[in-house]
């Protein structure tokens, strides 16, 4: 499908995940880069090719890749795209697409202290096999440049780069101020909210990131942008950003407001909020559902909302605060 807008082709490629198909696009300018490179899946490759060969174009013709984020269904297919291909991304993307060993030991380390916090008892090991079974769909490639806000792209003059980290640590949008284009990534979708996904700090010894409030900075943002369409990670386009900005950060205060009433007279842990939460999903879905309650956590801790203390086994305790308007 090529875009309205001049020069944007659009990729859709199926993936194994519940959010069903991811995007990719092409962009033309003075090089053909291709935004994002879908899952490794031999249905995505061959939905891949063809959709490309439908504009004259195969996987040859591509002068470079720039991510969005270093999730799975967004990489993969790097692997099999020419070895000599110049990838861009945030140096977040770089451990995990390049499969760096000793980053995904410390990831294993950071999971299972938060397992303890969490007050989760059970196999640490097993959860994290679960948790981390997606990476099978990922690729090993080096990236070739890393790229942040402020920085510019050879062959893609005229973009912008933005920091939009929340949903990823490592993702970046792209917005092109002579039109009013923005790439979202999974920064900003039209039908479903991005998870702030729980992941360790580059450097180990770092503090936690706290990927909700980071989400919320990332989406305020946009409302500073004069932005006629984004072209999205996962289904439609999204004319009215600036309203749906609006709607997701109230929409997010509400949720957040549904976990304090859950504490009102309780002194609860995450995993026992997780659970009451989503009962149905979160043995299936520990990490997306941990990540959840993690972000209602964060956000009602940071207005003074909600109160955190720790037990002598490290395992933290909420309960609901009293604000200052309150007193």
């Amino acid at each position: 499908m090529i875009s309205s807008y001049e020069k944007i082709i659009k990729l859709i490629l199926p993936t194994p995940f519940a959010v069903g198909d991811v995007n990719a696009y092409v962009v033309k300018n003075d090089a053909l880069t291709l935004i994002d490179a879908g899952v490794k899946t031999e249905a995505a490759w061959e939905a891949f090719q063809f959709q490309l060969a439908q504009h004259g174009i195969v996987p040859e013709d591509i002068d470079q890749v720039v991510l969005t984020h270093h999730h799975p269904d967004h990489v993969g297919l790097l692997d099999w795209l020419p070895e000599d291909l110049p990838v861009y991304g945030h140096e977040y993307a770089r451990p995990w697409i390049e499969e760096d060993e000793q980053f995904f030991a410390a990831y294993d380390v950071f999971y299972k202290k938060l397992f303890i916090e969490f007050g989760i008892d059970g196999d640490f090991e097993k959860m994290l096999k679960i948790m981390k079974a997606p990476l099978r769909y990922s690729c090993r490639r080096p990236l070739t440049y890393e790229i942040t806000e402020g920085d510019t792209i050879p062959g893609m003059d005229g973009w912008a780069i933005l920091s939009t980290p929340g949903h990823a640590q490592s993702h970046l949008s792209f917005y092109r101020n002579s039109d009013g284009v923005l790439l979202s990534g999974d920064h900003l979708l039209a039908t479903i909210s991005s998870n702030p996904l729980l992941e360790p700090a580059l450097i180990p010894s770092y503090e936690r990131p706290k990927p909700q409030l980071q989400y919320n900075h990332s989406l305020r943002k946009l409302l500073d942008l004069d932005i006629s369409i984004a072209y999205t990670g996962h289904g439609a386009e999204i004319n009215k950003v600036h309203e749906l900005v609006q709607r997701r950060l109230q929409r997010q205060h509400e949720r957040a407001l549904q976990v304090r009433e859950m504490l009102q007279g309780n002194r609860l842990t995450t995993f026992t909020v997780t659970k009451q939460l989503f009962p149905a999903v979160y043995q299936r879905e520990l990490g997306l559902t941990l990540s959840e309650t993690t972000a209602q956590l964060d956000y009602l801790l940071s207005l003074g909302f909600i109160e955190k203390q720790l037990d002598h086994d490290g395992v933290a305790y909420f309960t609901s605060g009293v604000t200052q308007d309150e007193k």
